[in-house]
């Protein structure tokens, strides 16, 4: 789905280190950072965060972006206490699982 609204290889390729790559534009990286801070329990979304958020997005946009975080990380979450696992609906696709702190080179 994301390759029919513009996400390109590189992107995929670098979204576990999106805050160095040069594939993502700087209202990109806002709004991955957000999801990040939205995605942590508990959420944590620093006025940073959202200050940088306000420059690329209006109140409205960021009420629509912050439904579908929450959408996606309540199916992520309810997949997982169910132990669904994927079906293999994204034949050829990929998602690159982001390292975690303190498992670099583990």
């Amino acid at each position: 789905m994301g390759r029919t609204h513009g996400v390109t290889e590189e992107q995929l390729r670098d979204l576990s280190d999106y805050r160095e790559s040069e594939a993502f534009s700087a209202l990109e990286k806002a709004a991955l950072d957000y999801a990040v801070g939205m995605t942590q329990t508990p959420v944590d979304v620093s006025d940073e965060v959202a200050d940088e958020l306000l420059k690329h997005f209006d109140e409205a946009q960021v009420v629509e972006l912050t439904a579908a975080i929450a959408w996606e990380n309540w199916r992520a979450r309810f997949n997982h206490a169910l132990d669904i696992e994927a079906h293999g609906f994204t034949d050829g696709a990929f998602c690159p699982i982001p390292e975690r702190p303190g498992t670099a080179g583990a």
